[in-house]
């Protein structure tokens, strides 16, 4: 199982996960974040239970980069190729924009809005966890789950 998170936003002890989020995160087999971590400590929170992969937020600064984070990823989890930027863009034609950003890739997981988003169509999954500490215009706070077989990936959004 994979935990995807984005918008984390957590300085210090302020907007802490919810408690939640952990019994996923204690047993993950990797962990995506897609920006806005804004505290590297929780990375190294985070990577004490399983690899992360981490891209910059717009709220991010140089200790975030400095942990690791990169602009966008690329990865293989199994046979199945991900993409992973924090802003997507709007929403109108964000599908036909990732497909071309990220030719390769099955999925492709971004945050920045704080809206959860998954949308399996014409081969490319889009995921957007939500945030599990700031809610903003979303239902609730949120994060998400990949289960990848062999070629096969499905994910599911959970409220926490």
């Amino acid at each position: 199982m994979v935990v995807v998170l984005a918008d984390t936003h957590t300085l210090g002890s302020t907007r802490p996960l919810p408690p939640g989020t952990w019994p996923y995160i204690e047993s993950a087999d990797h962990i995506l974040h897609a920006g806005d971590v804004c505290d590297p400590v929780l990375l190294d929170e985070l990577a004490s239970f399983a690899p992360v992969t981490v891209v910059l937020g717009n709220c991010d600064g140089y200790d975030v980069k400095h942990w690791g984070a990169q602009t966008e990823a690329r990865l293989q989890l199994g046979r199945v190729g991900i993409g992973m930027v924090h802003d997507s863009g709007s929403a109108r034609g964000r599908r036909r924009r990732l497909r071309a950003r990220f030719p390769e890739a099955r999925a492709v997981v971004y945050g920045h809005s704080h809206l959860p988003c998954n949308e399996d169509e014409d081969g490319l999954l889009l995921l957007n966890p939500g945030s599990p500490t700031w809610v903003r215009r979303a239902p609730w706070p949120s994060m998400a789950l990949l289960w990848i077989d062999a070629e096969q990936v499905e994910a599911e959004v959970i409220p926490v």
